[in-house]
């Protein structure tokens, strides 16, 4: 079983959306069966999966502290991918997660407030010797600050190649336990999601990912002054 943190210091770029929809991309990829947590007091993820109309993919209800010892556990009942929504906030138990972590998803919104607020999760990230990727969530179609954003995340790490657009659809997923692919299977949100999913998957299983967006080449977008770091001057 692998475990993949969805993780960033930041409120509102986009975690629970992603790990709901994640989990249901693996499933409909064959690739699961599929577990979320939530380890966010907030527990929007959990009233997510409450409304869901079906039981996949599980909802794991095991408290953070006792997850080292059920992992085995998970494994032998047949859990492909344990996908857990974390707080916005880098503290013990976000670093205790991350620590039993195969990959730590960092969501981002285009913007120098939401990619400085980053620098903690990488920081924790790297000193635990974990792999991350940073996924633009969120982002305007054809928006310069996207490339910008994109050019600027390039040089710190892996860049997942699909970017996750703004759409009202990812809204309204969320009010009743469904998703965009269950909602519009063919529609571009389902389509970005699925993408991104796959990469990931490549990424987590050690494989060479291919999937590649047509959003021209990142480096060559103005450089955005910002600094991924949670050190202040």
């Amino acid at each position: 079983m692998k475990i993949i943190a969805i993780a960033s210091r930041k409120g509102g770029v986009g975690k629970t959306t992603l790990a709901g929809h994640l989990a249901v991309a693996a499933e409909r990829a064959g690739q699961g069966p599929v577990g979320l947590m939530d380890i966010d007091p907030q527990g929007n993820l959990s009233d997510w999966w409450n409304a869901r109309p079906v039981a996949s993919p599980l909802y794991v209800r095991i408290p953070l502290e006792r997850l080292a010892g059920e992992i085995e556990n998970l494994r032998t009942q047949g859990l492909e991918y344990l996908i857990v929504d974390t707080p916005p906030t880098v503290n013990a138990e976000v670093g205790d997660l991350i620590g039993l972590s195969e990959l730590v998803v960092i969501p981002t919104r285009p913007g120098p407030h939401d990619l400085r607020s980053i620098g903690a999760t990488i920081e924790l990230a790297e000193r635990l010797g974990k792999p991350l990727v940073f996924v633009v969530n969120a982002a305007v179609a054809n928006a310069r600050i996207t490339n910008e954003t994109l050019a600027l995340l390039s040089r710190h790490g892996h860049l997942a190649p699909t970017v996750v657009h703004q759409r009202v659809a990812f809204a309204l997923s969320m009010t009743d336990g469904r998703t965009v692919m269950e909602l519009a299977p063919k529609s571009p949100g389902s389509e970005e999601i699925e993408s991104l999913w796959s990469y990931l998957h490549q990424r987590i299983a050690g494989a060479r990912p291919t999937t590649t967006l047509g959003l021209g080449t990142p480096a060559a977008a103005p450089q955005m002054r910002v600094a991924l770091t949670s050190r202040q001057s």
